[in-house]
């Protein structure tokens, strides 16, 4: 069933950490495998942030070899990073099997991010300017608060409670998902495609690469594919409803903007609350109206409808 929410405050910053976790709580009802967040924080210039995992949650529990595996891979990591000249500011070890780092370089990203995940069990889940991408399993309350998100200032947000249904309950198969290597841009979705493999093979001709076997995976490097060959963020999403076939209602994220977009059928469900200075959408209203305690009017987006917000 899976639910997803998003949020966008208009030209200010806010707890964007606090307010999803709020909000994804409230659809843990939906999806209560794993829960994911795309943070979208205040960019630092000729900084990035880079998180990335090292092991599954679940392969911590088998004993010895796996912690001193995850050691390893992380100092392999650290040797890569040092060899290909890029200069790593900040190292925040935020679970054992999690990272977070901030840096800076000037080279070629997709081949510093195609280094790393050469070694085994490494995986980024994000490299941004502005995104940090969080995603373990259990509830929202629990990822938050294993990762500190509450107090995570930023102008706006993605997130996704996941019930497993064709893929296995880990980190890798957790949304949102980035699409690696563009900086910042993150997708959630709740729906199925049915031209999956298909789109997937000509991304994949294309020089896309693909960490897991979902769907939602394929709107976040369509989307960036799109972009990178000169279309808008709305342009891209107008045409993925023209294109990608199947039931879905999806949201996108980039440095500075939130997009929704609906299939044809808009079979899966959508709410909208839209003020001067905020914009909420989530799969339910509880959802919304848990970071409101004052009377709000909502209302659902129709089929085939796109739109896109402005931090």
């Amino acid at each position: 069933m899976c639910g997803i929410a998003g949020l966008i405050h208009r030209g200010k910053s806010s707890d964007v950490g606090a307010e999803m976790t709020s909000m994804l709580q409230s659809l843990k009802h939906r999806g209560p495998d794993s829960t994911g967040f795309a943070l979208y924080g205040t960019p630092e210039k000729n900084q990035y942030v880079m998180r990335f995992k090292v092991a599954e949650q679940e392969d911590m529990k088998h004993g010895f070899d796996i912690h001193q595996q995850v050691i390893e891979r992380q100092a392999e990591v650290d040797k890569r990073l040092d060899s290909l000249g890029v200069h790593v500011k900040l190292r925040d070890e935020v679970t054992e099997y999690s990272h977070r780092y901030t840096f800076s370089y000037d080279g070629d990203m997709r081949k510093m991010a195609d280094y790393m995940e050469d070694v085994e069990g490494v995986e980024i889940l994000s490299i941004g300017e502005g995104l940090e991408l969080i995603k373990d399993l259990g509830d929202a309350n629990v990822v938050s608060d294993q990762y500190g998100l509450s107090g995570f200032q930023g102008t706006h947000a993605i997130g996704h409670t996941r019930m497993a249904t064709e893929s296995d309950v880990d980190i890798r198969s957790a949304h949102p998902y980035w699409a690696y290597p563009f900086n910042d841009v993150s997708v959630v979705h709740n729906g199925q495609l049915t031209n999956y493999w298909s789109f997937r093979r000509e991304m994949e001709r294309r020089g896309h690469r693909f960490m897991s076997n979902c769907d939602s995976e394929l709107i976040a490097v369509y989307i960036a594919d799109r972009m990178a060959e000169g279309d808008d963020l709305e342009e891209s999403m107008k045409r993925s409803v023209e294109e990608l076939d199947g039931v879905f209602t999806y949201l996108v994220a980039t440095s500075d903007q939130l997009g929704m977009a609906k299939d044809v059928m808009a079979a899966k469900p959508m709410v909208l609350y839209e003020s001067d200075d905020f914009v909420g959408l989530a799969s339910e209203e509880v959802s919304i109206r848990s970071i409101f305690p004052n009377e709000i009017h909502t209302f659902d987006p129709y089929e085939g409808e796109v739109r896109v917000w402005q931090a």
